[in-house]
């Protein structure tokens, strides 16, 4: 591949760089704010964790071009169509990217070059003809986290002690659970509306449960999470203790605390948290014990909440819909593992 001697038109500024304002307005310090408010309302646009794999996209897009001696602007599909080619089919001891990992590399180098101003059209013969042989050689059915069944949650809850951390743990894990939340979502919780800066959305308790308003994917929606039939396994129960002991009543709910576990501090846990609470509880709990541990340990994640729920909950299916805030039923039955497995046996119903 020889290097491109097109060049990226002039003056066009780099994600992230101030856009310099018409010569006709500029000097203007009204428009001048204004233009800053504009591009933090662009930078927040997107996700940050999905702002993050995009650059981190672009600059492994950007140092494969230069160790060839290409140039990544303008748009080459010719050239995207051998990037994804090596990113499937790597020479050396590189690991081959799996289909769904190239496809959402596509998807940033796509959002990264609007932003420069050009346009990736995907279904290029260059790039939609390598996509589809790619698909075609090395498509595997996805690899679904495994659900974290009723009898699992009460399981992991049992591990955790009743000291602070673990009131806080066992809220966690109820919550995430009941309310089918991602565990970005469970970490983002404020005690009211607009505590912080940072918040995701917040939380009101009500004698018949508590409402969460969360802001997703798919915009601002409300979760109600009833009480459940007992106190080991009431979410809403282990969300007020928690409270109570570690007397929050501002701010971000889910927070850390003091080394020796007796007192809450003010910063809010991050969503690895979660991650590692989870694992932790399941080998604690001896699920999957059949397995060895590296793989009951790959078996699960956040994720295996949100499926536990939808899996386990008999209800119709669009209250799961609506409960894990999907925009389709689609999507809400890929989260629904095995849960309607031999439900309608069509052998019987054929005569055999």
């Amino acid at each position: 591949m020889t290097k491109s001697s097109a060049k990226s038109p002039p003056n066009r500024p780099e994600p992230g760089q101030k856009t310099a304002l018409p010569s006709h307005v500029a000097g203007s310090g009204n428009l001048d704010r204004l233009a800053d408010t504009a591009r933090e309302y662009a930078r927040n646009a997107t996700a940050q964790n999905t702002n993050a794999a995009y650059k981190a996209d672009w600059a492994h897009f950007g140092r494969w071009c230069r160790m060839r001696g290409a140039d990544p602007l303008p748009v080459s599909p010719e050239l995207i169509g051998l990037y994804i080619a090596d990113l499937a089919a790597p020479q050396g001891k590189t690991p081959a990217l799996s289909v769904s990992t190239i496809e959402r590399r596509l998807s940033g180098l796509g959002w990264q070059y609007r932003q420069r101003g050009f346009t990736l059209d995907r279904k290029d013969r260059h790039i939609a003809t390598v996509l589809a042989g790619i698909r075609r050689k090395h498509a595997r059915p996805p690899l679904q986290k495994e659900a974290i069944l009723p009898e699992d949650i009460l399981s992991m809850v049992a591990t955790l002690p009743f000291d602070l951390r673990g009131l806080r743990d066992r809220a966690m894990l109820l919550l995430g659970y009941a309310g089918g939340l991602r565990r970005s979502e469970i970490v983002c919780l404020d005690a009211g509306r607009e505590d912080t800066p940072d918040s995701g959305g917040w939380i009101e308790i009500l004698q018949p449960g508590a409402v969460l308003t969360l802001r997703g994917k798919t915009g601002w929606r409300e979760i109600e999470i009833g009480r459940g039939s007992r106190s080991q396994s009431c979410p809403v129960h282990a969300l007020e203790q928690w409270l109570h002991f570690a007397r929050i009543d501002f701010g971000p709910i889910f927070v850390r605390t003091s080394r020796d576990g007796k007192r809450a501090l003010e910063t809010r846990l991050n969503d690895r948290h979660v991650a590692r609470l989870i694992k932790q509880t399941v080998l604690a709990a001896g699920i999957r014990s059949d397995l060895p541990e590296t793989e009951r340990l790959a078996l699960f994640s956040g994720h295996s909440l949100r499926a536990g729920l939808a899996t386990s909950a008999e209800v119709d299916e669009r209250y799961v819909q609506k409960h894990l805030g999907h925009a389709s039923v689609e999507m809400t039955r890929r989260y629904q593992r095995r849960r309607d497995r031999f439900r309608v046996n069509l052998t019987r119903a054929a005569g055999l």
